[in-house]
């Protein structure tokens, strides 16, 4: 039974020896709440560069898809002027006045049809331009906050080492180098 004793003995000895250390290093708790901050700022950073990421991909479809409608509409627009140029072509060539009335009059609608099949074609060109240019801000903004995400971690990284080693001056560094992600973080923010 007596060992007990000790060993409690000694357990309350390196309890008290723990705690005076610790009132002898208060930056440590300083440590402790830069590390919570950064990890902080590191996740929102994280979900807004997955966000991000998602939307440029989301994006890019929609881009694709106009490209596509165009890349049909100027398709049609190329076969409408072909009949339009076999209806003119026939009633050039024909003796039948009322036949090549008939062919001149298809041979315009199809020169009207084809202006509207041109206007929605160079919409959809437009609309191609502008989803491209939605989804490289996105991507621009996703790597902003990835690179904010890897600077926090390392941050962090540093804030940990500053706690195993007690070592103050590499907190000082985890916060600077948390100060350039922060930076990073803030100018994802605002490129918004």
């Amino acid at each position: 039974m007596p060992e007990e004793g000790i060993e409690t003995q000694e357990l309350k000895e390196r309890l008290e020896e723990a705690q005076e250390e610790a009132r002898g290093l208060p930056w440590l708790t300083w440590l402790s709440l830069s590390t919570a901050i950064l990890a902080v700022v590191a996740a929102i950073s994280s979900l807004e560069s997955g966000a991000y990421a998602n939307d440029a991909i989301v994006q890019k479809d929609d881009a694709i898809l106009h490209q596509s409608k165009a890349d049909d509409g100027w398709a049609y627009y190329q076969a409408k002027g072909i009949e339009k140029t076999v209806y003119a072509t026939q009633a050039r060539l024909t003796s039948d006045p009322a036949l090549a009335a008939e062919w001149r009059a298809s041979s315009e609608r199809e020169t009207e049809e084809r202006a509207e099949i041109r206007r929605h074609a160079e919409e959809n060109e437009q609309a191609v331009s502008e989803w491209n240019e939605r989804s490289e801000h996105s991507l621009h903004l996703h790597h902003q906050f990835a690179r904010s995400v890897t600077i926090l971690q390392v941050a962090i990284a540093l804030s940990a080492i500053a706690a195993l080693a007690r070592r103050k001056f590499a907190w000082w560094i985890s916060l600077a180098v948390g100060g350039v992600g922060a930076v990073f973080f803030v100018l994802g923010v605002l490129a918004r």
